[in-house]
């Protein structure tokens, strides 16, 4: 089984993602994506308190609508939100127009500045569309949690293994990922912490700055970015 978790000098040739957040060897950045969801994310929530950990939570609109109740424990614990789309769209599959008034309704809702896209998969027209506006984020090291291929046991290594100081790792607070979340999320947590790690949410001063808008060339035509994304709001 291949692992997706990409080599560190990727982000050389695509720096203006974030990877990981370098210099600082002494943290890491749980990331959660697909959430929430009842029975999954609330665990989660209790786990990393256990640990004192603060983690990312890289939302779908859809679910944050419906589970407001949890949205606002992830906020009001001290971990951050992100954008995951309000569908979980693959960029590929629909146009610009769409693939932006999708993450537009989600940000009605979530009010961040950090986004992921599903699948990690954007076409470079939406990825110029969102830059600046958000910061985009991807990851260094992907748990691989949500595959039936992979076993409890073989998650949790993923992880043990190649996580570093400064890695954004990426779990799913899902019911797909759930069997392998639940084994290897509290060994991944009293292993690095036994060996003095902090983990800490990501937020836009860690991230890649925001491409100037000035400079920004938007690949939409027929009245530009504005007449295709109404105004974000964010929360800082």
């Amino acid at each position: 089984m291949i692992n997706l978790s990409p080599p560190r000098a990727l982000s050389r040739c695509f720096s203006s993602i974030t990877w990981f957040v370098p210099n600082d060897p002494g943290a890491l950045y749980l990331t959660f994506d697909d959430g929430p969801v009842p029975g999954v994310t609330d665990w989660v929530l209790d786990t990393l308190a256990q640990y004192g950990a603060k983690a990312t939570f890289f939302c779908l609109g859809r679910n944050a609508e419906r589970y407001t109740e949890l949205l606002e424990r992830i906020r009001r614990e001290g971990h951050t939100v992100g954008n995951h789309t309000y569908s979980h769209l693959r960029g590929y599959n629909v146009s610009t127009r769409d693939y932006l008034w999708d993450v537009r309704i989600a940000n009605d809702i979530l009010h961040s500045s950090l986004f992921r896209p599903p699948y990690a998969r954007f076409t470079p027209a939406q990825f110029r569309a969102l830059r600046p506006h958000f910061n985009v984020v991807l990851w260094s090291v992907l748990s691989m949690d949500y595959s039936k291929w992979i076993s409890p046991q073989r998650c949790a290594n993923i992880v043990l293994s190649r996580s570093r100081g400064g890695d954004v790792v990426v779990f799913h607070d899902s019911y797909k990922a759930e069997p392998n979340l639940r084994f290897a999320l509290p060994l991944c947590l009293e292993y690095f912490s036994a060996m003095g790690y902090k983990f800490a949410p990501l937020r836009s001063g860690l991230c890649v700055p925001l491409e100037s808008k000035s400079t920004h060339n938007s690949p939409i035509p027929e009245g530009g970015e504005e007449g295709l994304l109404p105004e974000w709001t964010f929360r800082g």
